[in-house]
């Protein structure tokens, strides 16, 4: 039984088909709501029921609190509706026009840029282009049906070939084979582009932009887009890594930061080893970015990383003034092979 959704506030309407999430059914139609993981693990998809119910065909996802779901939350890559819906969700306007596409591709170069992340760069056919927005992510397709996402890391304006930053992940069958037995000119498929962190052009606000490990991926595609259009907004870029060999690209940044007069960078290192000589700063990465920036309340944030360094970061910033419609956030969950992920193995 197919039921009526209404979005607040645009007034925007659709059906849900049986079998389909509130997402699949708002993408299917056309219609950019937020998301990332697509598992109900980040959060990215969250937004409210205003009238009707919806159910999640099992325990709550790890994304939403009874009590959230209790005050009227849902997280829509996950519910399946009950009844006619009317929801608010916030929509995005810049990635209603993108194509996900499917396309064959040709690993060009293959470079170790720490001990566990391997850079990627995919050529396409030479009659196919992907149009994509600085920051979002797309779906290698293995052969069994499986799927292992990974963020764009290069810029929309240099999309000759697609950068991907592969952390070894122990036991993943994507990471593994990249580390063990790829080689250069190996065909690979995949879909995309996917997924709504991206970066928001139409804003004037200052930019503080927080990744860790490889995490650092969609940002540096985001920046690089940035100093290529002039954007002249303030961004303030915190990294987190353990160790100096985990801080990989370290002197690209560094040579950003000597270049473009309205970027700065903090490193940030949890646990520098006594052979880094490390003189700068230590300890959890959002850490950093508060005592930096005690008041959030005028800024935007983009982070991307691991999932405990997103929840802890979250409600760190919620705690320091920063709204929640000026916080976008790309959080690698582990891979499940039922649904795609960010940035897995």
């Amino acid at each position: 039984m197919a039921y009526r959704v209404s979005v607040q506030p645009s007034g925007h309407e659709f059906e849900v088909e049986d079998g389909e999430t509130v997402l699949e059914a708002a993408l299917r139609e056309g219609f950019a709501f937020p998301y990332g993981c697509r598992n109900g693990a980040c959060g990215s998809c969250r937004g409210r029921i205003v009238a009707g119910t919806v159910d999640y065909r099992g325990p709550l996802p790890p994304g939403i609190s009874p009590e959230e779901a209790a005050q009227g939350d849902a997280l829509f890559c996950s519910a399946y509706p009950e009844s006619d819906l009317v929801i608010e969700m916030r929509e995005i306007g810049a990635a209603k026009d993108i194509v996900v596409k499917t396309l064959p591709c040709r690993v060009a170069r293959m470079e170790r840029l720490a001990p566990d992340v391997m850079r990627l760069l995919l050529k396409l056919p030479a009659t196919e282009r992907l149009q994509f927005l600085a920051g979002q992510y797309l779906d290698i397709l293995l052969r069994d049906g499986g799927r292992r996402s990974f963020s764009l890391a290069n810029a929309p304006h240099d999309d000759e070939l697609l950068e991907l930053h592969v952390r070894h992940v122990e036991g993943g069958r994507f990471s593994g084979q990249v580390f063990t037995a790829m080689k250069e000119k190996a065909l690979l498929r995949f879909q995309g582009p996917l997924g709504s962190f991206f970066l928001r052009e139409d804003s004037g606000r200052p930019i503080l932009m927080m990744g860790g490990g490889t995490g650092f991926a969609p940002l540096k595609g985001m920046l690089e887009h940035a100093f290529h259009e002039g954007i002249d907004r303030p961004i303030h870029l915190f990294r987190g890594a353990r160790t100096r060999a985990d801080l990989y690209l370290h002197d690209l940044v560094l040579d950003w930061a000597g270049r473009y007069p309205n970027f700065r960078y903090t490193p940030v290192l949890s646990a520098a080893e006594p052979g880094d000589e490390w003189e700068g700063r230590r300890g959890f990465v959002h850490e950093a970015l508060i005592e930096a920036y005690p008041d959030l309340g005028d800024y935007e944030v983009y982070m991307s990383g691991p999932p405990p360094m997103i929840q802890a970061a979250r409600r760190a910033f919620k705690e320091h003034g920063l709204p929640d419609e000026h916080l976008y956030y790309d959080s690698f969950e582990p891979a499940r092979d039922s649904r795609p992920s960010a940035a897995s193995g």
